[in-house]
């Protein structure tokens, strides 16, 4: 079957040639004449099968037909996602095949200031496509409305799920209109997301499966390598500088901690690279995949939420430099490469603690994955000896409170006292580490922290750094000949400075106050030696 067949109109078929599609996919195939026909549908498809355009050009050709117009802040058709990046791929895709017609769209998310957002509304979109946070943000502020929506389509919904927005899921469906076509889309059928589906979808959708429940794509050639957590980093640049054919890699770790410290140790040894997570802004994001997708940079290193939706052409391998926790996120993750019928290369490293992980991956798949050259283990740094503490360091979770209490006991010295934890210092630390952090981003000079300034001050006034506010230890403290501590804390002729720290003299109108008590004082006793 070719597009030119199928019974969509001139202005999307236009649009259809523009994009350069001829025969459809399997899940296009089956699913395009079933909703064209107003019928629900259940897709079970992997991400990269084509599902958007399956569900993008019934509903656009069925708005045309309709003949109906937008009203302000209403919309015909929604369509929910999980991610930002997800949400504004799939709008560039409704844009692309509308193009030729008058069919409006928008885009709401979370991240970014919704005064925008709320202006696009005023007049009422054909298409919105949100994430459910800033829809419901949106529909309290009476900013939209959905009692016009024609067309639900749930995209991604074990992701939806496993991201605990099914709560706000039901909140949305509960403010819909009975009568409405329904789409619901996931790469895995578990029994939560079955049960979400009967309550969503009519008596009798249409089921349109076209890959395998939870099975990898059979393109992508898989590699293993186990390897401890200390070497890692190592295997990784080592992998990536000995093999110039991986072009655009995507590398995937459990937290955005690891994800930042891929990144340092990537660009050390001269890998462009850059890191998309939860922390990073929406703009930070968007520059990052950008320049991924144009291929500026190498390497692209995300945590899961990039797992789902991020439609990147040609990447040629994926690193899972963590296992994930859930065999389900495994095969998302590989399904980044070997898209649209070409082939790729999913490589992933085992840590001895992650061994279980990696069984229930093979139960879940049905496939042993191979182990890749061991010749390179000779490449890499000696495995350094784990002690008891470093292994359960490494390990899931941290060291028990107790253990950690009997250890700090051991390591202390007889007589001394317990070190307090300074709140305000740990504070600062981390005020310090995200500003550096976001200065090396912005290509500048790191700013120096609070103590750095004020020990450049204390230098500048003659003082000693541990003369500066904080400096509360008196043996420490300056003392004139005669041994006793000046008032301002200093000597010489630092007296008639402005001094830093605690110490120093009082407003003027402090300096008033004292005068005028002395004063109120010496006539006191003036006047006892009159009576």
């Amino acid at each position: 079957m070719k597009f030119e067949e199928l019974p969509l109109a001139n202005p999307l078929q236009r649009a259809v040639r523009t994009v350069g599609y001829e025969t459809p996919t399997p899940i296009q195939e089956q699913s395009i004449p079933s909703l064209l026909e107003g019928k629900d549908l259940l897709g079970i498809a992997q991400t990269g099968t084509g599902k958007t355009a399956a569900f993008a050009l019934p509903i656009l050709q069925r708005l045309l037909d309709s003949g109906k117009f937008r009203q302000p802040k209403t919309c015909r058709a929604l369509i929910l996602l999980p991610t930002r990046e997800l949400a504004i791929q799939v709008e560039e895709c409704f844009k692309q095949y509308a193009q030729y017609t008058a069919i409006s769209t928008a885009c709401i998310f979370g991240g970014v200031s919704d005064v925008k957002q709320k202006n696009v509304l005023v007049r009422g979109v054909d298409v919105l496509v949100a994430t459910p946070g800033r829809l419901l943000d949106l529909i309290g502020q009476h900013a939209v409305t959905l009692k016009n929506v024609e067309f639900f389509v749930l995209d991604e919904a074990d992701r939806m799920l496993d991201m605990g927005f099914i709560h706000d899921i039901r909140k949305v469906v509960g403010v819909l209109p009975g009568k409405r076509q329904n789409l619901f889309f996931s790469a895995t059928m578990p029994k939560e997301i079955s049960d979400l589906a009967a309550t969503i979808l009519s008596a009798n959708p249409v089921r349109v499966e076209v890959a395998p429940q939870s099975t990898p794509i059979e393109r992508i050639r898989q590699e293993l390598y186990r390897i401890d957590k200390r070497r890692k980093g190592a295997l990784l640049k080592e992998l990536l500088a000995s093999h110039e054919e991986m072009k655009k890699v995507l590398v995937f770790t459990r937290t955005k901690h690891g994800a930042d410290k891929i990144v340092r140790v990537l660009e050390k040894a001269g890998v462009k690279c850059a890191a998309i997570h939860g922390n990073k802004s929406q703009n930070r994001r968007q520059e990052a995949l950008g320049n991924f997708k144009d291929e500026r940079i190498r390497v692209l290193v995300a945590t899961d939420i990039a797992a789902r939706g991020i439609d990147v052409d040609d990447v040629t391998h994926v690193f899972n430099y963590d296992l994930p926790n859930e065999p389900e996120t495994f095969v998302h993750r590989i399904g980044r490469t070997a898209r649209a019928g070409k082939e790729g290369v999913a490589i992933s490293f085992c840590a001895p603690d992650e061994e279980q992980d990696l069984r229930a991956i093979e139960k879940l798949t049905k496939v042993k994955v191979p182990e890749g050259d061991k010749a390179i283990y000779e490449k890499l740094p000696e495995q350094q000896k784990e002690t008891p503490e470093s292994e359960m360091r490494n390990a899931r979770g941290r060291l028990p409170r107790g253990q950690k209490g009997d250890r700090r006991e051991e390591n202390r010295g007889e007589g001394q006292q317990p070190a307090k934890f300074d709140w305000r210092k740990h504070q600062a630390d981390k005020r310090n580490a995200r500003a550096a952090e976001q200065a090396r981003e912005n290509g500048e000079q790191p700013r120096q922290s609070r103590e750095e300034r004020r020990g450049n001050r204390a230098e500048k006034f003659g003082r000693k750094p541990e003369q500066v506010r904080g400096a509360s230890n008196p043996q420490n403290r300056p003392s004139s000949q005669n041994g006793s501590v000046p008032q301002n804390g200093f000597e010489g002729d630092n007296l008639n400075r402005r001094t830093i720290g605690k110490n120093r003299p009082g407003s003027r109108a402090r300096k008033r106050m004292r005068e005028a008590a002395a004063a109120s004082a010496a006539a006191q006793a003036l006047l006892s030696k009159v009576k």
